[in-house]
């Protein structure tokens, strides 16, 4: 099984294996569409080869036979479990050489030549190790074409799973443990027949993965082709994740497309609390990253306490970036403009010269005695006038004769989110056109559609920013700025804090996925009893949400909320723990435990312009109420009756 057999490079020179490996390297270079090589006369003849320093060849050639290469492990967490799943091998080159890093290492071989045989001898170097430190679990073992000679001079690549699979039998590794994962350099290969290898290897038992998805060859169609059984996520979407919208977005939708293909999905680069705390709030389950852990020798077996802590934290990371918003508490003052508007008696060539004359303006609205009657659009006005006779017959009407007699209007508190309402309800058209803005009726500007068009879009953008990735409800900073803005104009609400009982055994002994659904649930339930034009839902992280209600019949809301939840919960739990009240499960002493079904606790606390001076108050005064709510066995509501006092 050596790549290179002992004797022949015993019996080569330095210089000697430098030719050798230039003409390997000139046949792997040849243009494409070439189906035989030979090497060149370059190549042929000492003296006219380029210099390369003969150590590395040295050097590369021994590698090529396992002498001097290591290898290092790096954990892959299950969030979870807590516990390790697998390991990814690495390999470095020799300590304290140009070529110690795996991708020095391969620049070098790919030079010289010796590609293939150093890519045979890296997967033995981890497979022995792996195996003599008897390490748990999967191994993801990398793999990239194995590249050889032909006779006549030709190249031919595969993945080399032949030399693989006796490296397993004989260090008796069962090929279940062995996850194949295709590397960089994969590209090169046919996909019809790597897909025809690949499936006869997990036919064996092995399981395949794809590396570095979204980032070089890892493509969807690769995704799709293949249908690996683990994607990983290349570390530049997991990086900054908690601070960028729009990588979060690509990871839920690579998470999603996964779902279907039924892929299981591997986050890599992991360097930072908040970006395990996001990635697994997504619903992915698998990650690694020096946060978790970094490659060693020796690597560790279990997760440190410190990961351990941001792993049972359910509460859901939120963008913590200064909303520009101002929660969707945007008003029209802030997008009209001032634009001179023509009294209904102006003629209407002289609108149609101002339009010539301004090709940046786009409606001219008619005022008379400071109110708006009507509007002109540029578009209709010009369209009309290039009509046969139009200008002689309209030309020295008023332009009241051509206007848009009953424009929208609407005043300049009127806030952007409400006509945004108004566009999803099919006012999109009369909107884009322009409207007019006033001040207690009278004329203050004009808005362009496209301008409130940019505006709602920021404003999906903003609301994205700091939605819960799991129920896409507005998150920590929007509840915030919300109750400091109802505190701020004086209004009264309830605030109700919203939790589970008993759902961590329910995670511990359905899992995390079926936990999710549960939280989804609890969302649908309040999406359902509160009035969205005058009640504020908000998921504050894992199981927890705030409800703030405005509506004179909460009490009502909340206990159809407790009846809505307890008629659906009882679908998670099998007739016979609904019949028994309740489930078993081991707490981490090994004992067996029983807990009551999963329940919905409500606690509620009134808040008065005179009771709370911000949010910080009012969130602790309901998370106490909360407290007492889940002193009751079942669903139960507590109403907090005492009254606050700054």
């Amino acid at each position: 099984m050596n790549p290179l057999p002992p004797a022949a490079v015993a019996g080569i020179r330095p210089q000697d294996r430098f030719g050798t490996a230039l003409a390997a390297h000139d046949a792997q270079s040849a243009p494409a569409g070439s189906t035989s090589l030979s090497p060149s006369p370059a190549a042929a003849s000492a003296s006219t080869a380029p210099f390369v320093e003969p150590d590395e060849v040295s050097l590369l050639a021994e590698l090529c036979e396992g002498i001097g290469l290591t290898c290092v492990f790096q954990p892959i967490l299950d969030f979870r479990t807590s516990e390790v799943a697998g390991y990814e091998g690495l390999v470095r080159g020799p300590a304290g050489t140009s070529i110690h890093s795996p991708m020095a290492l391969f620049a070098a071989a790919r030079r010289h030549g010796l590609l293939g045989p150093l890519e045979l001898a890296c997967r033995r170097t981890v497979l022995r190790g792996f195996v003599e430190q008897d390490l748990p679990e999967r191994l993801f073992l990398n793999i990239g074409p194995v590249t050889r000679a032909l006779p006549g001079g030709g190249v031919s690549e595969s993945l080399g799973l032949d030399e693989t699979f006796a490296m397993l039998q004989s260090f008796r590794l069962p090929p279940e443990r062995v996850v194949l994962e295709l590397t960089e350099h994969a590209p090169t290969l046919d996909l019809a027949s790597t897909r025809a290898s690949l499936t006869a290897y997990r036919a064996l038992g092995f399981e395949v993965a794809l590396d570095d998805m979204g980032e070089g060859y890892a493509s969807l169609r690769l995704w799709s082709e293949l249908r690996p059984d683990y994607v990983k996520i290349d570390r530049h979407f997991v990086d900054g994740i908690d601070t960028d919208t729009v990588k979060l977005q690509f990871v839920r939708s690579m998470r999603q497309i996964a779902e279907t293909s039924g892929t299981r999905v591997i986050a890599e680069g992991i360097e930072h609390a908040e970006e395990l705390q996001v990635v697994r709030d997504l619903g992915i389950f698998l990650g690694q990253g020096y946060f978790i852990a970094r490659p060693e020798a020796q690597p560790q077996r279990a997760i440190t306490a410190n990961v351990q802590e941001v792993v049972n934290e359910r509460r859901a990371y939120v963008h913590q970036q200064p909303s520009q918003l101002g929660a969707g508490n945007v008003t029209l003052e802030r997008i009209a403009s001032y634009v001179a508007p023509v009294s209904p008696d102006t003629r209407s060539e002289d609108v149609v010269a101002r339009f010539e004359s301004d090709p940046a303006l786009e409606v001219l609205p008619v005022v008379e005695r400071e109110r708006a009657v009507g509007l002109i659009g540029r578009a209709s006005l010009i369209g009309r006038f290039a009509r046969p006779f139009t200008r002689e017959l309209y030309g020295r009407k008023p332009c009241s004769a051509v206007m848009e007699p009953r424009p929208l209007t609407f005043d300049k508190a009127a806030r952007v989110e409400d006509l945004s309402r108004m566009i999803a309800e099919g006012a999109s058209r009369q909107i884009a056109a322009g409207f007019i803005v006033t001040d207690q009726g009278r004329y203050f500007g004009v808005a362009q559609g496209h301008a409130l068009m940019r505006h709602i879009t920021d404003m999906q953008l903003d609301a994205a920013r700091y939605a819960n990735p799991l129920t896409l409800l507005p998150g920590n900073v929007p509840i915030d700025d919300y109750m400091d803005r109802m505190i701020g104009e004086r209004q009264s609400f309830h605030a109700c804090y919203v939790d589970l009982d008993n759902f961590k055994p329910f995670n511990d002994v359905f899992g995390y996925r079926r936990g999710d659904d549960l939280i989804q649930l609890v969302a649908r339930v309040l999406m359902a009893v509160r009035n969205p034009e005058r009640d504020f839902l908000g998921h504050i992280g894992g199981d927890d949400f705030l409800i703030l209600f405005r509506s004179p019949d909460w009490e009502a809301r909340c206990r159809e909320a407790l009846t809505r939840f307890g008629e659906a919960v009882t679908e998670y739990f099998h007739p016979d723990q609904i019949a028994a009240g309740g489930f078993e499960a081991e707490d981490r002493r090994g004992m067996v435990i029983f807990h009551p079904i999963t329940s919905l606790s409500i606690g509620v606390v009134a808040v008065t312009p005179e009771s709370f001076p911000s949010h910080v108050e009012v969130s602790a005064a309901a998370a106490d109420a909360k407290k007492m709510a889940k002193r009751a066995l079942g669903n139960s509501l507590f109403i907090e009756r005492r009254r606050a006092h700054r």
